[in-house]
């Protein structure tokens, strides 16, 4: 079976997108699912990039007031139809909404196929970040009548949580979902050195780390959690909140942190490598904070807890399937004050963060990347034979 991917994001830019799709096509590989991947093409080399499928990088241009994003070209989108004419595609998997979705819809009416998406991100709560002049009302229309419009475009829709494929049905989608989340591979069990990151950011060893992980957007509300940070350090003077990540919302967070006088309690590490510096950073940390509105799954908190990071978080959305079974997972309150209360109480509770640390590691293994694969390759061939 030969599966067409295609996505308006792809490694080297580093989202959940991209991350997703890493994932699944190292796992699909070993359900006997060829993939070629169709993605916008990044200034610069990209052969270091390992995967065990192939690549076509579509030619694309930069996009306004987003330096990290390309948007696939017209021409660029057209030559790919001509670059795979040849390849026996058996369905269209798309991964985002923009020139890729309407790419897929094209080649699956061309070559008669099924076309299926995953719905990864939650629009409603993000658009009005970016578009601040248009009323959030009128935004929140767009993306509903938006997502509603694509989704009954398709054949069928993979959504990574339950809360996520309510909320479409809210919206009036009747395609058929399949909750099918992003598993984690087994290196995401293999524990980092976090002494020597310590040592590399000249942080104390027994300094106390709040960690987040993820891109800097405003999205992510992280400046919620410099004011966690701003009401705990008057409990804990000696915590630092960790933040790993860059993005648009990069510049607004430090001048925050600034504001707030944060400056001896905030560390931002930019982006850091999956394999080393990132484990190295997971393993520093004493406790993972996340108070993200808009997470279809929330895939950092799996991997904090498969390193035995115990997680504080707000139950929001796809999120709360991780937060709310409480294992090695705490759910917090949707107010600054009290949950720096409730961060402060975990980090005095050694015992207590000790059985969340091995709690989150049982649960996490309960997300394996294979399992979720093969629950998409059925998936895919159930589609195809219909």
């Amino acid at each position: 079976m030969h599966i067409l991917m295609l996505s308006d994001v792809y490694f080297p830019r580093i989202n959940g997108v991209s991350t997703s799709m890493h994932t699944f096509s190292h796992a699909l590989h070993a359900h006997g699912v060829k993939l070629t991947v169709a993605a916008p093409e990044y200034p610069g080399n990209h052969a270091h990039l390992e995967t065990p499928h192939k690549v076509l990088r579509i030619a694309s241009r930069p996009v306004p007031l987003d330096p990290e994003d390309r948007l696939m070209t017209r021409a660029g989108v057209n030559e790919l139809s001509r670059r795979i004419a040849s390849a026996d595609i058996s369905l269209v998997h798309v991964q985002t909404p923009f020139a890729a979705h309407y790419a897929g819809i094209k080649i699956a009416k061309q070559r008669r196929v099924p076309i299926i998406a995953t719905y990864h991100t939650h629009f409603e709560e993000y658009l009005f970040h970016y578009l601040p002049i248009v009323p959030k009302r009128a935004l929140r229309g767009l993306a509903r009548r938006t997502a509603r419009r694509q989704c009954n475009a398709l054949d069928a829709i993979v959504v990574p949580s339950r809360p996520m494929a309510n909320t479409l049905r809210e919206y009036g989608v009747t395609t058929p979902m399949h909750i099918i989340p992003t598993g984690l591979p087994e290196y995401q069990f293999i524990r980092g050195d976090g002494q020597r990151f310590r040592a590399e950011y000249n942080i104390a060893p027994e300094r106390k780390i709040a960690l987040f992980v993820g891109r800097a957007a405003f999205e992510k509300n992280i400046g919620f959690l410099l004011d966690v940070i701003h009401h705990a350090r008057t409990q804990r003077p000696d915590l630092l909140l960790v933040i790993a990540g860059e993005g648009p919302a990069l510049e607004s967070l430090q001048r925050k942190a600034r504001q707030l006088n944060l400056n001896d309690h905030v560390r931002f590490v930019g982006y850091l490598p999956r394999e080393t510096g990132l484990k190295d950073c997971y393993a520093a940390a004493d406790v993972f904070t996340f108070a993200s509105r808009t997470e279809t799954q929330g895939l950092v908190l799996l991997e904090a807890l498969a390193v035995g990071v115990p997680v504080l978080a707000l139950p929001a959305l796809g999120a709360a399937e991780i937060i709310n079974p409480q294992r090695g997972a705490v759910s917090a309150i949707d107010a600054p004050n009290t949950f720096a209360h409730q961060l402060v109480a975990l980090l005095d509770q050694p015992e207590r963060m000790a059985t969340l640390s091995q709690e989150g590691i049982a649960f996490a293994r309960e997300w394996d990347a294979a399992s979720q694969a093969a629950q998409l390759a059925n998936l895919y061939h159930s589609l195809a034979r219909k």
